[in-house]
C-alpha cells in the first residue's frame, strides 16, 4: 500500500530477512537482497513461453517451488525439447536439484542411476534422495491444432480444458 510502509503480497520471504541465514527453502542470501524500502526482491519466478523457430507457440510452463523453480522449469522444457517426451512424461519425470547452499545434490527416486550416484559421491558430492521435492509444474504444449496440458502430480493438481 502506497504510503503505508508495508507491502501487500506474499513475497517477503524472497527477501533476505537475515542475510547469511537460510530461509524456509534452505536458500542463503546476502546483503544485496536484504529488506529495504523501495527494493524489488530476488525471485526465482520463471513463467516461460517457448516458441518454435518460426515464432509460433510451442509450449508454456511454470511452477511454484521456491529454490527449485528454475531447475523444475528447465528440466520440464529439456524433457520436451531435448528428449522428445510428451507432456505427461516430461512433467512426471524424476528431477534433480542443486542450489549451491547447502552444497547437496537432491534427486528423486529413479532420478539418477545408482552408478551416477556412486560416481558423484566418489568425486566428493553429497547426494540426498528425496521424494516429491521439486515444484508443481504446469505445462501446455501446442501440437498442431491441439493443446495438450498436464499438471504435476507431486501436489495433486489437474489440467482441465474446454
Amino acid at each position: 500500500m502506497t504510503g503505508a510502509g508495508f507491502v501487500l503480497n506474499n513475497e517477503m520471504d524472497d527477501f533476505a530477512a537475515k542475510p547469511g541465514t537460510a530461509n524456509q527453502f534452505g536458500l542463503v542470501q546476502g546483503e544485496n537482497n536484504a529488506v529495504a524500502p523501495g527494493k524489488r526482491m530476488l525471485s526465482a519466478m520463471t513463467p516461460t513461453v517457448v516458441a518454435n523457430p518460426d515464432g509460433t507457440l510451442r509450449m508454456v510452463t511454470g511452477t511454484p517451488g521456491g529454490g527449485t523453480i528454475i531447475t523444475t522449469v528447465f528440466q520440464t522444457i529439456s524433457n520436451v525439447l531435448d528428449y522428445g517426451m510428451n507432456v505427461v512424461d516430461a512433467v512426471n519425470a524424476p528431477r534433480i536439484h542443486h542450489q549451491h547452499l547447502p552444497d547437496q545434490i537432491y534427486f528423486e527416486p529413479a532420478g539418477l542411476a545408482p552408478e551416477s550416484v556412486a560416481q558423484l559421491q566418489a568425486m566428493g558430492h553429497t547426494l540426498v534422495e528425496r521424494t516429491g521435492m521439486s515444484g508443481d509444474a504446469q505445462v501446455i504444449i501446442v501440437d498442431g491444432e491441439l493443446l495438450k496440458a498436464w499438471s504435476d502430480p507431486r501436489r495433486g493438481g489437474q489440467a482441465i480444458g474446454y
